[in-house]
């Protein structure tokens, strides 16, 4: 499609890029620019595909791909030759395990696994890691269990409201769901 139009390719700094990776510039019929934030490691043979957007602290383990229009949060941690599929997301803190397949969105602080993925669970270990007090994590697998694996989400969301209350990260979870355009991992 590129036809000289003034396109961008946005890196920001202290990025590792292995060996073989590549990252395409934005389009005009995109966002008009490809955005990788700061911090990031991407390991050898990664894809980053037009109109993505990378956000900062992230880890592209050997192979994984990103379709056209992505948007990977701050924190995700992709496993090897996970792929994603175009005009998806993925929020901040969330895993992927090896040769994950994502064809919907996996909301903030989720694990994904499989062809196609499935969620399995809240990245608890990542999050602890980082520093996040165990009765937040603990909010965000009752949100997790209530909005990702239950059947009724309107009582769920009842539910999930007074944990939003409290917890800022569940409120992000569920801003995240409710604004998810192509559905999200279950």
């Amino acid at each position: 499609k590129y036809n000289g139009e003034p396109t961008q390719l946005i890196i920001g700094d202290r990025n590792t890029f292995r060996e073989y990776c590549t990252v395409n510039r934005g389009t005009v019929t995109g966002h008009g620019k490809t955005e990788v934030g700061h911090d990031n490691l991407i390991m050898a043979y990664v894809h980053v595909a037009h109109d993505c957007m990378v956000g900062s602290h992230t880890v592209f383990s050997n192979g994984a791909s990103l379709a056209g229009h992505v948007t990977i949060g701050d924190h995700a941690i992709l496993g090897g030759f996970t792929l994603v599929h175009q005009f998806s997301a993925l929020g901040a803190h969330s895993f992927t395990g090896m040769g994950t397949a994502l064809n919907r969105d996996l909301p903030p602080y989720t694990i994904a696994s499989g062809n196609y993925a499935r969620a399995i669970g809240i990245n608890k270990e990542g999050l602890k890691r980082r520093g996040f007090a165990p009765e937040t994590i603990r909010a965000l697998t009752q949100a997790f269990k209530l909005l990702v694996k239950g059947r009724d989400r309107g009582v769920a969301m009842q539910e999930v409201d007074s944990l939003a209350n409290q917890h800022p990260e569940v409120q992000r979870f569920v801003d995240f769901i409710n604004q998810s355009q192509r559905g999200i991992v279950r």
